[in-house]
């Protein structure tokens, strides 16, 4: 089933709305222009149409197997993953001096949503090692990022995060995996994790664990967790690796999609203990696993995205094709194809306009990023990774559960024939059911959104970002027809509700706790809508402004801002309402344990 990548569309949100040519303005980033993204792009699509997209219905059907403690990928990953590797892809963003490409987060960013759109199962793996590249670069000592970091980027090994146990889900106190220190420096490891994505196989050499346990005499709860480097095969000084490590997958998950993506159960030393490593200091390892855990909820927000855009390109061909009814305005005496029915186009535009909202919030968001690690100014990084932080649990949390919705809508589109595997169509909404659950489900990502991003600074962030809407709210002015005041209509409306919102949270957050976290994915949801708005609105400007260089590609811009002005960001004041008018906790609430 074939992908092709929305190159225009993801160059455009680059140059437009993230401000690409702010960021190859930046120290170390000076290589970062147009022509170099637009190439990028192009040999990233390449990849992904060619190699990728064709084994991903492969690896739903003949997904990975687990025998005797030995996992083996879907038929034609491996392959897959050393060209990828080869190929430069893992460290498009990391660092130079570590054999990786040094490009920008934003450049890299639709790099990710292509990789994701092509073959979520596959993408996964690449996904965690980046995740494990961050924590060592971050807190790891000069020779682990020596000997760990290089192979990581090259593919030659990839990374996994270990966090999860049978007794402690989202609730990391409650980890028992324990960690004996040895006289050579060493740490010997014993406990079960669960839930280990490509914890296990056979398309690299090495497998690079890292892995939250407890030392001895710790402190109970978060705080006394550290996090330890485990590799499947014993690593040497120089790299070489040398005898299996005691760590053994006891089996793998079958499960509703992301299927040739092998989900772990490891079990550390069972036969004299793992050997492990120490990652910066003791009882320090959830600080250093949330660098991973925010790498990871970034991009899992971005295979929201690419996997909505799989799904939107599949239903619009189908719907092309598939001839079904006369059209209801009578405009033909026979059968027309389904996409000249008021629904189906009612579906599309549904689909097309969420992902094209939750694509410029986070590309956007990675600009940020970028800005946060690389601007000349302290004072400037820190307010860009003030913004970036705020907006990361709402890239996780809204484009992932835009994507149940847009899949949802690609089966609907197919009819009957969504429902059978043979199209594809039911692969994606699948796959995509598990993107709202995993680093972190989405009320995770709300309750993160209130606590650490809104109440924590009182709010200076959130009102930070409603001073920009106002400033696109009143440059809509300039914009003629029907579909500009449309939008600026709604933007406003929303606004006003995001912005009462924020101060509820503040104001209910010590008094109220309930009223507040009864509603905290309502109010996840609202400011993705809102943000996203504001993005779609943005856009609409600039295709206004560019209509003659290209009338149709302007014009669908337009018009698809317009559909998500009227159909999306319409639902905004209803959040509010959610929220607050009808004091959203008390129905909540309302039933006793006893009643459910």
């Amino acid at each position: 089933m074939k992908y092709a990548a929305p190159i225009n569309d993801m160059l455009f949100v680059m140059n437009e709305l993230a401000g690409l040519e702010d960021i190859s303005a930046l120290p170390g980033f000076e290589d970062a222009s147009a022509e170099t993204a637009q190439a990028v792009l192009e040999e990233s699509a390449k990849f992904c149409g060619e190699v990728l997209a064709p084994l991903n219905f492969l690896g739903d059907q003949n997904p990975s197997v687990w025998k005797d403690g030995v996992v083996s990928a879907t038929p034609g990953f491996g392959d897959a993953f050393r060209l990828f590797g080869q190929g430069g892809w893992q460290g498009v963003q990391h660092l130079p001096e570590y054999s990786g490409q040094g490009l920008p987060k934003l450049i890299a960013t639709p790099c990710v949503e292509m990789l994701n759109a092509a073959n979520l199962s596959f993408a996964l793996c690449p996904l965690l090692t980046d995740g494990a590249i961050e924590a060592l670069l971050t807190a790891g000592t000069e020779a682990q990022k020596q000997v760990y970091v290089p192979k990581l980027i090259s593919g030659v090994w990839t990374g996994t995060m270990n966090l999860t146990e049978p007794q402690a889900g989202s609730d990391l106190s409650q980890i028992r995996t324990r960690a004996e220190p040895q006289q050579d420096g060493t740490y010997k490891l014993f406990g079960t994790k669960i839930y280990i994505t490509w914890g296990e196989h056979d398309m690299a050499e090495n497998i690079v664990h890292l892995v939250l346990a407890r030392t001895p005499g710790s402190p109970d709860g978060v705080k006394g967790i550290s996090l330890f480097l485990v590799p499947k095969f014993l690593v040497d000084n120089d790299g070489a690796t040398g005898e299996r490590n005691d760590v053994h997958c006891i089996s793998i998950e079958h499960k509703l999609g992301i299927k040739a993506s092998p989900t772990a159960v490891l079990q550390f030393g069972d036969h004299g203990g793992a050997i492990g490593h120490l990652v910066g200091k003791e009882n320090h390892g959830l600080e250093y696993m949330f660098i991973m855990m925010n790498a990871a909820r970034f991009a899992v927000g971005m295979q929201g995205v690419g996997i909505s855009d799989r799904a939107y390109q599949k239903a619009v061909e189908y719907a092309k094709d598939r001839v079904q009814s006369r059209p209801v305005d009578s405009s033909s005496k026979h059968p027309v194809s389904i996409i000249h029915h008021p629904d189906v186009r009612r579906m599309l535009a549904t689909m097309r306009a969420m992902t094209e909202a939750s694509r410029a919030l986070a590309y956007v968001a990675a600009a940020h990023c970028d800005l946060a690690h690389r601007h000349p100014d302290g004072n400037v990084r820190i307010g860009h990774q003030a913004v970036y932080e705020y907006l990361v649990p709402i890239v996780k949390g809204w484009s992932t559960e835009l994507a149940i919705e847009v899949t949802n809508l690609g089966i609907q589109v197919h009819g009957g024939m969504g429902y059978i595997e043979e199209t594809g169509a039911a692969q994606f909404f699948r796959d995509a059911r598990i993107l709202t659950i995993y680093e972190g489900t989405t009320a995770i990502q709300a309750n993160d959104l209130v606590g650490r991003k809104t109440v924590r600074d009182q709010g200076a962030v959130a009102r930070q970002l409603l001073v920009g809407i106002d400033a696109t709210i009143d440059a809509l002015r300039s914009g003629e027809g029907g579909a500009f005041s449309s939008m600026r209509r709604h933007l406003a409306q929303g606004r006003k509700s995001l912005a009462a919102i924020i101060e509820y949270v503040l104001d209910k957050s010590q008094t109220d706790p309930n009223a507040v976290f009864a509603g905290t994915v309502l109010y996840l949801k609202l400011a993705g809508y809102v943000l996203g708005g504001w993005q779609m609105a943005r856009a609409m400007i600039v295709a206004d402004q560019r209509q003659k260089e290209d009338p149709s590609f302007y014009g669908a811009k337009i018009a698809t801002g317009q559909f998500f002005a009227e159909h999306l960001l319409s639902q905004a004041p209803a959040l509010e309402i959610a929220i607050v008018s009808a004091n959203g906790a008390e129905g909540v609430l309302a039933l006793s344990e006893d009643q459910f």
